[in-house]
């Protein structure tokens, strides 16, 4: 099987699984969600995860995603902590994977984080309102994902020029598809908010699972 035949598959399931939310068919959600997840774990495989530092550190934080992909399909406050705790994890696995290729600590590290964190800020005070008892488990979940998008941009391309953009663009899409989820949660839950965030965060998960090719 090859990658792009993986890719496919996980963008079928993906489109499978936005008919079912539109449905409010839980059953087939259960179905697909995981199914979806486990497509990109099986593409960090087939791409060579386990034979670099940074494909193993990769590999742990989609497995740590694929959990918090299954603890959302339910409802509830509990569930959802679970949910996030396992995508607060799986970001802090990123990082390490960004280290393990990163670049010593720059202005141009300094320069960044103010970019990044100008945006998150504005999010969490978007948000503050509506965020009641998770005020506190999401700022702190902002500065991990803010944290990772960080570091992705600290890392080195394999030819050395550089970022290692794949692995940037996993990581800044997959801090973009967390307003979805946020705002679904927090805001107003509406399909709308599924439409464009899954895709995205599907997307971001491929991208981080072929970056294991470096």
């Amino acid at each position: 099987m090859t990658a792009g035949i993986i890719i496919i598959i996980c963008a079928a399931l993906v489109s499978a699984l936005l008919v079912a939310d539109h449905r409010g068919d839980q059953q087939l959600k259960w179905l697909f969600k995981p199914a979806a997840s486990v497509a990109f774990i099986i593409l960090a495989f087939h791409d060579g995860a386990l034979g670099t530092d940074y494909g193993r550190w990769i590999l742990v934080g989609l497995v740590l995603c694929l959990a918090g992909d299954v603890f959302l399909i339910a409802r509830g406050p509990i569930v959802f902590l679970a949910g996030m705790s396992a995508f607060a994890l799986g970001h802090l696995a990123y990082i390490g994977a960004f280290a393990v290729i990163g670049s010593p600590p720059s202005l141009m590290t300094g320069i960044t984080l103010l970019a990044v964190s100008a945006p998150v800020l504005l999010i969490l005070r978007w948000l503050w309102p509506h965020l009641g008892a998770f005020r506190y488990p999401v700022a702190v979940y902002c500065l991990i994902i803010s944290l990772m998008a960080v570091t992705s941009f600290g890392t080195r391309s394999p030819d050395g020029d550089g970022p290692y953009w794949l692995a940037v663009a996993g990581a800044v899409s997959f801090a973009i598809s967390d307003i979805s989820v946020a705002r679904d949660q927090f805001v107003r839950r509406e399909f709308f908010n599924r439409l464009w965030g899954l895709p995205l965060y599907y997307a971001a998960q491929l991208l981080l699972a072929a970056s294991v090719s470096l």
